[in-house]
């Protein structure tokens, strides 16, 4: 008996309903759903990190987002730490600029506006870390390292002769102390003005025993 002619398959009909699909390893999805969740983090506020926000900014389910992370709050401090350490790249740079180079650079970004993502962000944090503890240690984790970069700077330009012979530590702090107070208007609608704008390099200055606008001229 001749056998039956197999059924030929519908015209651009997949061969299975994964074909075409790229899947990606848990590792990287995971990632890739911490980087989108940083990024809704810093151009919208912490709020707006929800597994749809996240799912619909990846184009992915939200069923997907919720396999990696059962719990939103979850997300949100990992987005913060992810949001920091990516945005304290940008500011504390290692490259072979000398000590006071690298420490006008990170002055310069305050002065020019390029941290009010980042000052957002932290004004964000610290007000839901009242309510949510993981993201208080979260901030407490990063301000530390955020000192230990900056504390680094001002060790090597002591030993450089950049600096005064003073106490990193709290150098550092009064420096840092300073990005967080004018970073506390960064939501006002009034424009800051030259006195605020310059008010991190006028307390790095002095707190360093440089000459008022040595870190403006170290810009090159």
């Amino acid at each position: 008996m001749p056998s039956s002619p197999v059924p030929s398959r519908p015209p651009g009909r997949a061969s299975s309903p994964t074909a075409g699909r790229i899947r990606k390893r848990p590792e990287e999805r995971r990632e890739e759903i911490v980087d989108a969740a940083a990024a809704i983090a810093l151009d919208a506020g912490m709020e707006r990190i929800t597994l749809r926000a996240v799912a619909e900014r990846l184009g992915v389910r939200p069923g997907l987002i919720t396999h990696y992370f059962p719990a939103a709050e979850d997300l949100v401090v990992e987005a913060f730490s992810r949001a920091s350490a990516s945005e304290r790249e940008l500011f504390f740079p290692a490259d072979e600029r000398t000590p006071i180079q690298r420490l006008a650079h990170f002055v310069d970004h305050m002065e020019r506006g390029l941290s009010a993502p980042l000052a957002r962000l932290w004004l964000n944090a610290q007000h839901l870390s009242r309510f949510v503890p993981a993201l208080d240690a979260a901030l407490q984790q990063q301000d530390a390292l955020d000192r230990e970069r900056l504390s680094g700077i001002l060790a090597d330009g002591i030993a450089s002769g950049d600096f005064a012979e003073v106490d990193v530590e709290t150098a550092s702090q009064r420096i840092l102390l300073a990005v967080d107070g004018t970073g506390s208007y960064i939501n006002s609608s009034a424009e800051l003005g030259a006195v605020r704008r310059g008010f991190v390099a006028d307390v790095a200055e002095w707190t360093l025993g440089l000459e008022p606008g040595a870190l403006r001229r170290a810009l090159g």
